[in-house]
Formats: structure tokens, C-alpha cells, sequence
């Protein structure tokens, strides 16, 4: 479910991660199980093979935007674009939950 968060681990644990604190992260429970053990994805656009995102190593700006008045990321970059299609970013129930948020004046978050 969307809006509850778990641990999550960058570099899963399958793939050789740890559970050393720079390879966790906070995702929402639907975005981590469709990211499973997938650590590379390939982009739609240039059909590259790419490591997905990594929250603490790349800047969230550089790699997505916010379109459709924020309920849809788009990727900007070879990783961003794989990593939307990898972890389903733009699945039904997320753009329904970030279209609550819209209204509710909670979202799209400030960028720095």
C-alpha cells in the first residue's frame, strides 16, 4: 500500500546487499515489491540496460520530474526512465493517491 513505508535495500539482499545503513532506504511497501531483486532495468527510450535509481548516491531533479500537475513521474535520464517502468511509479493506485495529495495541498513536494 501506497503511504506506508518499509525498508527497503538499495543493493537487495539477494543481489549481495547488506544491511548496513547506506544501502537502506524508505520506500512505499508497492514501489519496493515491484522492485524485488531488480537492480537494473532497461530503458524504453534508448533500450539500454541500466542500474535503477539510487537515493543516496544521485539527486532525485536530475533523474525524474513531476507532469500531469504532479500525479505522474516522468524519467529524465536513462536511469529515471528505466527505473519509472521498474518500480511502477506511475501505477493506478500511486496517481490516485498523489491526487489526493494535490488536493489536499500536501504534493507535489518543494525541490531545494
Amino acid at each position: 500500500m501506497l503511504g506506508i513505508l518499509e525498508i527497503e535495500h538499495i543493493l537487495p539482499k539477494a543481489a549481495g546487499g547488506s544491511d548496513d545503513e547506506e544501502n537502506l532506504w524508505l520506500a512505499c511497501r508497492l514501489c519496493n515489491s515491484y522492485k524485488g531483486t531488480q537492480t537494473h532495468a532497461r530503458d524504453p527510450m534508448t533500450n539500454r540496460n541500466t542500474k535503477l535509481f539510487n537515493p543516496r548516491q544521485q539527486k532525485w531533479s536530475r533523474h525524474f520530474t513531476w507532469i500531469n500537475n504532479g500525479t505522474h513521474v516522468a524519467g529524465l535520464t536513462v536511469c529515471g526512465r528505466a527505473t519509472v517502468l521498474a518500480l511502477q511509479l506511475n501505477n493506478p493506485y500511486a496517481v490516485t493517491v498523489r491526487q489526493a495529495w494535490i488536493s489536499a495541498g500536501w504534493h507535489p513536494p518543494i525541490e531545494d
